[in-house]
């Protein structure tokens, strides 16, 4: 089991109540967005080919990400790769940053960081500032337009393609690896993953119309 990352979340579900959770939980979005002077959205009806889930490595992974992220502002470099003893949720600047709320004006990646790691959405709506509000699942709604522009900035600190197979062998050698390469992206294996796993969503989030949804 692990955080999973959906594009059409409404695609396959066949539980009545959960569709009708979710069909609530866009309302409140349309809410909200109207309340902050943003353009209004709407989940579409989208077919099975139309949509995809994405895999965030466990609910580990998506703070791997977002501790090198959290460095990158605050030093302009990225930290050392982790090693097996130690948990990015233990990082003392990426808890201090959690500890707060979104910055005004916005920090580089506070659509990434953010954002609850196990539930709640991202919509296809360009905004620069993290709406925080009790009324939306998790506690955060983030634009995916805004998460495509600071994953796109963190692939390039870490030198990863965008276009690279996120399910490729030379991706998943990296996540894999026990001890970090030496050199590239691939020190950074399973943040390297995510990263495209989380690029790969907010494309299709923002071509498509429908929001990311985390489950």
């Amino acid at each position: 089991m692990g955080l999973s990352i959906v594009v059409g979340v409404l695609v396959d579900a066949e539980d009545d109540d959960y569709t009708e959770t979710v069909r609530a939980d866009f309302i409140a979005i349309g809410e909200l967005l109207a309340r902050g002077g943003a353009r209004q959205w709407t989940e579409p009806d989208l077919d099975k080919k139309e949509g995809a889930e994405f895999e965030a490595w466990g609910y580990s992974g998506l703070h791997t990400v977002r501790r090198l992220a959290v460095h990158l502002a605050a030093g302009g470099c990225l930290p050392e790769p982790l090693d097996g003893s130690r948990r990015a949720t233990e990082d003392p600047l990426l808890g201090k940053v959690y500890e707060a709320l979104p910055s005004d004006p916005p920090g580089p990646f506070d659509h990434l960081v953010h954002h609850s790691d196990c539930e709640g959405y991202y919509v296809p709506v360009d905004f620069a500032q993290v709406i925080v509000d009790e009324k939306v699942r998790g506690g955060y709604l983030g634009s995916s337009v805004r998460l495509l522009e600071e994953v796109r900035r963190l692939a390039g600190a870490l030198g990863l393609p965008e276009d690279l197979d996120p399910y490729s062998e030379e991706v998943f050698e990296a996540a894999d690896a026990e001890k970090p390469a030496t050199e590239g992206w691939q020190r950074y294996g399973i943040e390297s993953y995510i990263c495209l796993q989380l690029l790969h969503a907010a494309k299709l989030s923002i071509s498509t119309g429908a929001a990311i949804a985390f489950t």
